[in-house]
């Protein structure tokens, strides 16, 4: 994949985003290219962003799946809580 010039700076403000703003933006850009009159360089160009932001979104979604999976149940058989993500279990 090209890193191509200012992708640094995008990838920070995708970072930034929340999953929901990263998930709308991801939609927007497959609407755009579903529709299918965008250039080609502009469409590559809107394709990367969206890997960049399928990305991120994975990766929260991993996040959070991991967040779940650590919660911990009491003796009743109910959540009592959450253990540190990188606890030692």
């Amino acid at each position: 994949m090209d890193e191509g010039t200012g992708s640094g700076s995008e990838q920070m403000q995708i970072n930034e985003m929340s999953f929901e703003q990263a998930l709308v933006a991801l939609e927007e850009i497959v609407t755009q290219l579903e529709r299918g009159d965008v250039p080609l360089d502009k469409s590559i160009e809107l394709y990367e962003r969206g890997e960049r932001l399928r990305a991120a979104c994975q990766d929260r979604l991993d996040t959070a799946q991991a967040r779940i999976e650590k919660i911990v149940a009491g003796a009743d058989g109910k959540p009592a809580g959450t253990a540190p993500l990188d606890g030692d279990n």
